[in-house]
């Protein structure tokens, strides 16, 4: 299944606190419940912007989820690869 990682630009998501970002998180997961083949891996939250990274079918899939869940999906990239320090080992 295709991966890719979305950039949401929210301005202060650094200074979030443990509850806003659970109940975003129950959110997420509420709507990613509603559209098969969607899976949420994970997400990094910097000082105005969350990075997630997404399993689904397509890019549609992300538009869907990003415009049920309210949450902005201002860029959405298709993972070609992935490389670590491991990949200079090969």
């Amino acid at each position: 299944m295709p991966q890719f990682v979305i950039e949401r630009e929210m301005p202060g998501a650094g200074n979030l606190g443990p509850d806003d970002l659970k109940g975003a998180s129950q959110k997420s997961c509420s709507v990613v419940d509603r559209i098969d083949g969607l899976e949420w891996v994970h997400s990094y939250v910097t000082g105005d912007k969350i990075y997630c990274i997404y399993n689904a079918d397509d890019a549609a899939q992300i538009r869907d989820h990003a415009e049920q869940s309210g949450f902005p999906a201002n860029s959405i990239a298709e993972v070609r690869n992935v490389i670590s320090p491991a990949t200079a080992e090969i």
